[in-house]
């Protein structure tokens, strides 16, 4: 079993939507996704919940995680968004950046199209690791 973990600042908007769209689309027996942050914020953005929401994911129970380096060394693969520096670096760990917009505070048409990305972005890893 492989571990994804999707790292931002305040875990409330991309690294939330990459995990719910992992785990909604990679084979559960291959591999899992989980999320977390440098600087937890206190809840997923609104404007997420609200993107996800339409397509069928409820974040509503999700909570914005600390990125420890206890976290990160579980992990199979880290993928940063955004937290440039202050994400951790995890000797032989696998590590790709997506620079990705954060959601936060963006009107429902602009978060629409970084969810989008964000699902795009995570189809494209669970084919490249045959994780489908």
């Amino acid at each position: 079993m492989k571990t994804v973990l999707f790292a931002c600042v305040h875990n409330a908007g991309r690294s939330q939507m990459a995990a719910a769209w992992f785990n909604e689309l990679a084979d559960s027996s291959k591999a899992r996704a989980i999320s977390a942050g440098t600087e937890p914020g206190a809840q997923v953005h609104a404007e997420v919940l609200g993107a996800m929401r339409e397509i069928g994911i409820d974040l509503s129970r999700a909570k914005p995680t600390f990125l420890s380096d206890e976290l990160a060394a579980s992990a199979t693969m880290l993928i940063t968004m955004g937290c440039g520096e202050a994400c951790p670096a995890v000797p032989g760990l696998v590590r790709e950046d997506w620079p990705l917009e954060d959601p936060k505070g963006k009107p429902l048409p602009r978060v629409r199209e970084i969810r989008d990305d964000v699902r795009d972005r995570v189809r494209a890893l669970i084919r490249r690791h045959d994780w489908g």
